[in-house]
């Protein structure tokens, strides 16, 4: 190995109750006089319709607002109406005396229950068989989703409790090891243990089956026989055994997540999330909840224009409106265009609707966002490829308009049937190019998802290899470097030190130049060859906004 240490300059939703729909009584509306019996089952049921209300206004107040008249998100919140529907039946019940004075008997009854803790006594588990006991995670009695049905897993609850315990137990020595290594930040080479443990899992990897064997593919083919897809596939044996405790692992931390968001009342055991879309000539399995109104949501379906982002409720409705439809391409301004890749800047002021729209969209695909409404502070740089038909949406980025932590990126997205084919490091590398225009250094905004830190982590690698296979001087700086690649010195460290580049000798800090991960990243770079994933600054036509 070829090293050479370089100087660091100094510059461094609740459902309705199901008894108060299912005990309201119609009353004739001439009363029989002086029956006190009638009177009190009138009383007892306008009781609860009062309650019933109260229940709604409760658990819906977090609701996603409904839909305008244009078919789009609302673009206020003064247009929603949260009255009561029961409110001039509550006042007419505070008014009457005689209907007052008979609710001083029903004083002893037990208050009634929320509406989402009557709606789990009432759910049972989709999955065939299942009684709804245990949890996937181990920590829950009960279940009521496939997500977290240990049943639909091939599992059993005490399965699912021992695995519980035996992951907490992983993580927490996982925890000691880490605040073990916390002290030790100036020692970059990975510790005896961390070795070992590579070692350990570089063996498990090596002893897997290369096939499955005949009886194991009988086997398995019976299983999808007797269930089909009630019953989650038969994993074992296909892969090494510690790969499939890592897919394990994962599956209970989002079904842990999932019963998060459901306990909050974010998500109602899946009735009201959007499974699929349909979105031009791809039908897109979703990933996470996003707030579009109840009405569209509880479809678990829905049909979305690709060019102006409308939601519609069938198919029908969308090829209606596909034959009207006169977009093509974004709103907004083309300030980018290099073969059939083009960039729209949208300015959320002056198209609220598409932008909010493009929010709902892109929440179904991401964990850690919260803007949906709010779009008039931010810029949409809209990137889309094109064909005899249109511009197609490829992905989106959005900006502040005035960052005060010069932030170049507020929130970032490639949909789905363009990942891992090079376009999400064309958006990274095009809000670079604009922050380089602007004469800032820019850094994305905090946190990053996960696969969002996973791609900016491979642009900046890739952004510090090419410097450092281009540099030819003795001493570098940070500074230097960042003012030339417009990449902020808090994300070069960091990723110099996961590169172990960074060392700390004698009282310097150090770049060590690796020229093992230099030479692999220009190989590569000259099998990728020159095609048209990349950014070209000259295709740019753009100058910086002025203000808001």
């Amino acid at each position: 190995l070829q090293t050479q240490f370089l100087h660091v300059g100094s510059g461094s939703d609740g459902t309705e109750d199901s008894d108060s729909s299912a005990e309201r009584e119609q009353t004739n509306s001439s009363e029989s006089d002086g029956n006190i019996p009638k009177r009190t089952r009138l009383t007892r049921a306008s009781l609860r319709l009062s309650q019933s209300s109260q229940g709604k206004l409760a658990g819906h107040h977090n609701e996603s607002p409904p839909l305008t008249p244009t078919g789009n998100a609302p673009s206020s919140e003064s247009e929603l109406d949260i009255s009561s529907p029961n409110a001039s039946h509550d006042e007419s019940l505070a008014k009457d005396p005689a209907l007052r004075d008979s609710d001083k008997d029903l004083s002893h009854r037990p208050k009634r229950r929320r509406c989402h803790e009557t709606y789990n006594f009432n759910m049972k588990c989709p999955t065939p068989g299942c009684n709804s006991l245990g949890h996937l995670t181990g920590k829950h009695e009960r279940h009521f989703a496939v997500s977290g049905c240990p049943l639909y897993h091939n599992l059993s609850a005490d399965e699912c409790k021992v695995k519980a315990t035996t992951r907490e137990k992983h993580e927490e020595e996982a925890k000691v090891q880490e605040e073990s290594n916390r002290h030790a930040t100036r020692h970059q080479t990975p510790t005896s243990r961390q070795t070992r443990y590579k070692e350990q899992v570089t063996e498990m990897r090596k002893g897997r089956n290369s096939g499955l064997s005949k009886e194991q593919k009988e086997k398995y083919m019976e299983h999808r026989q007797s269930h089909g897809n009630t019953r989650e596939p038969l994993l074992e044996n296909i892969t090494s055994e510690y790969d499939l405790e890592l897919f394990r692992k994962a599956q209970a931390r989002a079904s842990e997540d999932l019963e998060r968001l459901r306990i909050q009342g974010q998500i109602t055991e899946g009735s009201n999330m959007i499974k699929t879309i349909l979105f031009g000539r791809y039908e897109l399995d979703t990933w996470y909840h996003s707030p579009y109104p109840e009405e569209y949501a509880r479809l678990g379906r829905l049909y979305v224009c690709e060019f102006c982002l409308k939601y519609m409720k069938s198919q029908t409705i969308l090829r209606r409106h596909m034959a009207k439809c006169v977009w093509k391409h974004p709103p907004g301004d083309e300030v980018y265009r290099k073969g059939a890749i083009s960039v729209f800047e949208v300015d959320g002021k002056k198209n609220k609707i598409y932008c909010q729209n493009l929010c709902l969209l892109a929440k179904l695909f991401l964990d850690h966002k919260t803007l949906y409404y709010d779009v008039e502070p931010f810029l949409f740089y809209v990137m889309t490829e094109a064909d005899n038909t249109g511009c197609h949406l490829v992905g989106y980025f959005s900006k502040e308009k005035n960052s005060f932590l010069n932030y170049n990126v507020s929130c970032i997205l490639t949909m789905p049937q363009y990942m891992r084919q090079g376009y999400g490091k064309m958006l990274i590398d095009f809000s670079y190019l604009l922050s380089k225009v602007e004469e800032k250094v820019g850094s994305p905004e905090r946190p990053l998802s996960d696969l969002g830190l996973i791609s900016y982590r491979s642009y900046w690698k890739e952004v510090l290899l090419r410097y450092m296979y281009n540099f030819q001087g003795k001493e570098i700086s940070i500074k230097e470097i960042s003012q030339e690649t417009a990449v902020n010195p808090v994300d070069i460290v960091s990723t110099l030190q996961s590169l172990q580049m960074l060392k700390y000798w004698k009282g310097k800090h150090l770049v060590l130049k690796r020229q093992d991960l230099i030479d692999e990243w220009k190989s590569k770079e000259t099998k990728r060859g020159s095609n048209n994933k990349t950014i070209d600054p000259s295709s740019l036509k753009w100058t910086p906004p002025k203000g808001t």
